[in-house]
């Protein structure tokens, strides 16, 4: 039978993910990417909402409570646009410089000492600063990675911090989908092709 490159979805299963349990890191060698945890995203009157966006704010919250007063890095991506984006050709108008959209959510507000990354694609190293920081300045080695889209800015950003070599761990309460399978599937790519590692929801994510 010749393939036609389309999968019988009543046959479709998904494979099995390796998952943590329990991690500690160094706070001297890891940063917490917070990836675009903005209001047109996460707000239900944003123009791109995930739907699941918003469950995952109390451990993302937790999360970077944690690492904030551990001293570990912490970096909040904001997705950034001019008004005349092209990428506006692919999604409707979000995240225009300045706008509410464009906004971090009132529960995830930047710290003194946290970084601000303002991002133009969906990678997070993309044209940014983001590389030199975390290798040249910090001597990061583990990149923990939480926000939304999944499949999208999230799953971009994991795969340029693989190829670099990063450690790179991505806990399965911290992130958000438009839909079940662009999680999961997005899960797979990363401990597949990145070895990356997936933690449970719920489970303990600790420094020291």
């Amino acid at each position: 039978m010749p393939l036609t490159g389309l999968p019988d979805k009543s046959s479709l299963e998904l494979p099995e993910l390796p998952i943590t349990q329990s991690l500690t890191f160094d706070p001297s060698r890891t940063a917490l990417i917070v990836v675009d945890m903005q209001n047109d995203f996460v707000d239900p009157d944003g123009s791109l909402f995930v739907e699941a966006a918003p469950s995952t704010l109390p451990a993302i919250d937790a999360l970077v409570a944690s690492a904030r007063k551990s001293g570990a890095r912490i970096v909040f991506t904001r997705d950034t646009h001019p008004d005349d984006d092209r990428e506006f050709e692919i999604w409707p108008v979000h995240c225009v410089e300045g706008s509410w959209g464009w906004q971090l959510v009132d529960r995830l507000q930047p710290e003194p000492g946290d970084h601000i990354l303002h991002k133009a694609r969906y990678d997070a190293f993309y044209g940014t600063e983001l590389e030199h920081l975390l290798s040249r300045v910090w001597k990061i080695e583990t990149v923990i990675i939480v926000g939304t889209v999944a499949n999208i800015c999230v799953a971009q950003t994991a795969a340029s911090a693989g190829l670099r070599w990063f450690d790179v761990v991505v806990p399965a309460d911290g992130i958000s989908a438009l839909t079940d399978f662009d999680q999961a599937s997005t899960l797979r790519q990363i401990t597949s092709l990145y070895n990356g590692k997936v933690v449970a929801r719920g489970a303990d994510i600790t420094f020291g």
